[in-house]
């Protein structure tokens, strides 16, 4: 296989496998918690930690990570106390830390229109050996939360009240979300780009949300999808000279379109069927809103 002969297209792959894993892996919690473009707002945050990677020559993903990670506490303490005027201070946080960012990089000796770019879209020349350690590292860390912890974190996505009474710390189950999904957004950015990372973390979870029914089966299926579109977007990054992040994106609404239209005729003829048999009638749980008929808390 000549893709993988190349060095920077092993690093480029070893990054998008972890990219496939982990977006949607915290993006399923973000959806059922109505919160599908977070990812995008802490993209815009991020902008500002690889602006100052740039100025201050450091590694742009770490300090993306830092960064992004302060905004996501800060967007939760809006979603908290912001009352009314919360969404027009999420705006300004979030074109703040673009706007940051653009500045940021074209004050640095290092930055330039193509690090931007990069960045911005995704890039498969730009993985360096750097960047893919950081990228284990902060993977695993997602990894280790979205599967060590998921019933408490699916308890308090589907209902932050019932929660709270059960006992769980719920503020602070959510903060961890955030937090979580500010260090996918930096474990990404390098294949998918900040500005289309969110559609990774929603997309192959909406896909998997067709035809399955519970939560794990949802979980693991969008992860599959996940991964399987990352790959197959790299691949053809690599051959057709087209940019991976859109490439991506693209594919994984390919695969949301697909599965659509095979749950379409078979929940149909399941619906026929009832009518037909009404005593066979079974309880089924909407496609929208995955049950938790595998997750005790």
């Amino acid at each position: 296989m000549e893709f993988l002969t190349p060095p920077f297209m092993q690093r480029a792959l070893v990054a998008a496998v972890l990219v496939g894993i982990t977006a949607p892996a915290i993006g399923i919690y973000l959806v059922q918690r109505r919160q599908a473009l977070m990812g995008d707002g802490i993209g815009h945050i991020a902008m500002t930690g690889v602006g100052l990677g740039f100025l201050l020559s450091t590694n742009p993903v770490w300090m993306a990570t830092l960064v992004a990670v302060a905004g996501s506490v800060v967007m939760e303490l809006i979603r908290w106390y912001g009352r009314t005027r919360g969404d027009i201070a999420l705006a300004m946080l979030f074109y703040g830390g673009m706007a940051g960012g653009v500045m940021l990089i074209n004050l640095s000796d290092t930055g330039s229109n193509a690090n931007l770019t990069s960045f911005l879209f995704g890039s498969l020349s730009t993985v360096s050996e750097e960047d893919v350690t950081a990228i284990v590292v902060l993977a695993a860390l997602v990894v280790l939360v979205t599967v060590g912890l998921r019933r408490q974190l699916f308890a308090v996505s589907q209902d932050e009240e019932f929660a709270r009474v059960t006992g769980l710390p719920v503020r602070a189950l959510n903060l961890l979300v955030a937090v979580t999904a500010a260090v996918t957004v930096t474990v990404a950015m390098r294949v998918v780009g900040l500005l289309l990372v969110s559609a990774l973390m929603v997309v192959p979870v909406a896909a998997a949300q067709q035809i399955s029914k519970s939560f794990r089966a949802t979980f693991v299926l969008a992860v599959v999808i996940g991964t399987a579109v990352t790959l197959a977007g790299t691949v053809t990054s690599y051959y057709q000279d087209v940019p991976p992040g859109a490439t991506i994106v693209l594919l994984a609404i390919a695969a949301f379109v697909a599965l659509t239209a095979l749950a379409t005729p078979l929940a149909r003829r399941r619906a026929r069927a009832r009518e037909e048999d009404p005593g066979q009638c079974t309880l089924e749980v909407p496609a929208a809103r995955p049950a938790g008929d595998d997750v005790r808390v």
